[in-house]
């Protein structure tokens, strides 16, 4: 009994070593698959497109062109999936002389015919003709911003708000520049100023002065 125990381990190192040499990777066999993926509909390229060899079970992406490489061997099958496609399978030829096979594979749409649907903003015709008669003017944006960033309506605000820190540093800087400017001269006095003359003649004509 104990000498067919010590028999034991040496059998099974030998069908160990057996088992290894029928799972020998035949280097000669290896083929780098590389291709690019697109769509049927226009042969654009579809980024990151997951490419599954479901018999070595490893796999890739592919880049952002469509591209993509990996090893595989005479018969394995790929499978290439991507979100809105069907995904489709491919076989390694297994009749290949070069190590090296480059291919371009397609991918359909995945889409799905459903029936057709109107929407509407009311449930029924008669609510729709109610609500258009019942319905009161109104004015659309385009109008009420203008309105709302008119000169007049930004000048009865700004007259209304306090004078922040940002309105003060302003004013100070204009201030000074407005002593740069007159340096070594008499200030500016807009009473002599034609533009400013003519647009007071301008203003009280359109009855403006009157209004204020």
């Amino acid at each position: 009994m104990k000498k067919y125990l010590f028999l034991l381990p040496i059998l099974l190192c030998g069908a160990l070593k057996i088992y290894g040499q029928q799972k020998a990777i035949d280097s000669t066999k290896i083929i780098q698959l590389s291709g690019v993926v697109v769509s049927e509909i226009d042969l654009n390229a579809i980024p990151y497109v997951t490419v599954y060899n479901k018999t070595k079970r490893h796999g890739v992406i592919s880049d952002y062109f469509g591209f993509f490489s990996l090893v595989s061997f005479p018969g394995d099958t790929l499978y290439f999936s991507n979100q809105g496609y069907n995904t489709s399978s491919y076989i390694v030829p297994d009749t290949l002389k070069e190590n090296r096979y480059s291919i371009i594979h397609m991918l359909t749409r995945d889409a799905q015919q459903i029936q057709e649907v109107t929407v509407y903003p009311w449930p029924s015709r008669e609510e729709f003709a109610r609500y258009f008669v019942e319905m009161k003017p109104y004015e659309d944006a385009m109008r009420r911003a203008q309105r709302e960033l008119s000169g007049e309506s930004l000048a009865f605000v700004a007259a209304r708000l306090d004078a922040d820190a940002s309105l003060a540093s302003g004013n100070a800087y204009n201030q000074r520049n407005t002593r740069l400017y007159t340096n070594g001269q008499l200030p500016v006095n807009n009473l002599f100023n034609p533009y400013s003359w003519g647009k007071l003649i301008s203003d009280w004509k359109e009855g403006k002065l009157s209004r204020q």
